[in-house]
């Protein structure tokens, strides 16, 4: 009996590592998740930048489910905290889908944004130079990178054009598990069932 109980931990713990997100994953994700919250938030491109790391750091943490809402969540809470503004952060957090971005469902990750975007292909803006550089490592350090910088001296932009082959509107859709495929410049592709297959950049995986 014994002997069972631990097998099944065991096959359960390898599953949970086994669909911790890549890279290429958490920064598609953070892509999406940033845009959207730089529409809504009014995000100036300073914080725009600051905000794709912090998602960004938030997804490549998060290993298993106890990690959704765990450490690197409430670090990525406190750093938000330093880069938007008070009214920005009230609004952040009346958002759920912003506040609470990610949830474990069935064996995949999904994310809440999509329940309020469902237009996959659609970006308000282009890409962040940190989505080109920034690997992570800024949540680790025991300091946050963020504390003591003026995030709001810079107006926020207009909704520029987003990447080639965008097409504008959002509405109502579900919180599918995530199945990106790139296109064009880049293009957000399509989030259908399970976790985590990625074209290349400017090609379009079949």
């Amino acid at each position: 009996m014994r002997r069972n109980i631990f097998t099944l931990f065991a096959a359960l713990t390898i599953t949970l590592t086994a669909n911790a997100m890549g890279y290429e994953e958490a920064r598609n994700e953070a892509l999406f998740l940033t845009d959207k919250m730089a529409y809504e938030l009014g995000l100036n491109d300073m914080q725009r930048e600051a905000v794709y790391e912090i998602n960004l750091d938030y997804f490549l943490n998060v290993n298993d489910y106890a990690d959704v809402e765990g450490a690197y969540w409430a670090r990525r809470n406190a750093d938000l905290r330093y880069v938007l503004a008070d009214y920005q952060y009230r609004s952040f957090i009346n958002a759920a889908y912003f506040y609470r971005p990610l949830y474990w469902d069935r064996g995949v990750w999904r994310f809440h944004i999509y329940s309020r975007y469902s237009n996959r292909y659609h970006y308000y803006y282009g890409r962040p130079h940190a989505w080109h550089s920034y690997r992570g490592g800024y949540a680790r350090g025991p300091r946050s990178h963020y504390a003591g910088r003026n995030f709001h001296h810079v107006p926020a932009p207009g909704h520029g054009p987003g990447h080639g082959g965008h097409h504008p509107g959002h509405g109502p859709g579900h919180g599918g598990g995530h199945n990106p495929n790139y296109g064009g410049h880049g293009g957000h592709g399509g989030h259908g069932g399970g976790h985590g297959v990625h074209g290349g950049h400017g090609s379009r995986r079949r």
